[in-house]
């Protein structure tokens, strides 16, 4: 218990440095001395600086997946929930870049870094979209026929646009309600949605 409470509260510090300082100008020292820990503590539990990068990365998926996986757990239907999945995945991932600041630039820089300990969120979240289209499939409320692959599809459609939603580069000129409106078109058709008289 006591190693991972201090790898944990070493990724946190880090996650903080990064934010205010950036990862560039960050040192495995500024890390130690802020978390009260020491060089050779930090080193016990991390290379290098790009190890705790990694972590501070990881961390965040896991917070983001901890949501979904909450959503997915919501008493309401197939179709309510895809887009509820959807919003949260899209707002988390902002809330992280946002919430870590100098991070941002360094998030889009290192995306083929940040890619490899996605693996795991992305694995999860496809699981998660497979449970909700195939209930909304055998309740007769999605009209698909390969949950896998649609599932898929979603999956890498949200990862897509991303960045654009993250730099408000999408639907600009509209309010939230409306710009989640067209999302939901967008999906129902896609799902090829039954009209449950409700929009």
């Amino acid at each position: 218990m006591a190693v991972s409470k201090t790898r944990a509260k070493l990724v946190d510090v880090a996650r903080q440095l990064f934010a205010k300082k950036g990862v560039d100008d960050t040192t495995m020292n500024d890390i130690a001395v802020a978390s009260k820990k020491g060089r050779r503590t930090l080193y016990t539990y991390f290379k290098s600086k790009e190890d705790i990068y990694m972590a501070v990365v990881e961390s965040e998926l896991e917070m983001l997946s901890d949501a979904m996986e909450q959503v997915a757990k919501k008493d309401i239907t197939p179709d309510e929930k895809i887009l509820k999945l959807i919003e949260t995945h899209l707002d988390s991932i902002k809330m992280v870049v946002y919430r870590n600041g100098t991070l941002r630039a360094g998030f889009f820089r290192n995306i083929w870094r940040v890619e490899a300990v996605r693996k795991n969120f992305d694995a999860k979240e496809i699981k998660l979209f497979k449970q909700v289209l195939a209930e909304g499939k055998d309740k007769g409320i999605f009209d698909i026929d390969n949950v896998d692959i649609i599932a898929d599809i979603v999956h890498y459609c949200i990862k897509g646009i991303e960045v654009p939603y993250i730099r408000g580069q999408i639907a600009e000129e509209l309010d939230d309600e409306a710009g989640w409106a067209y999302v939901a078109k967008i999906v129902f058709g896609a799902l090829g949605r039954k009209d449950t008289g409700k929009e």
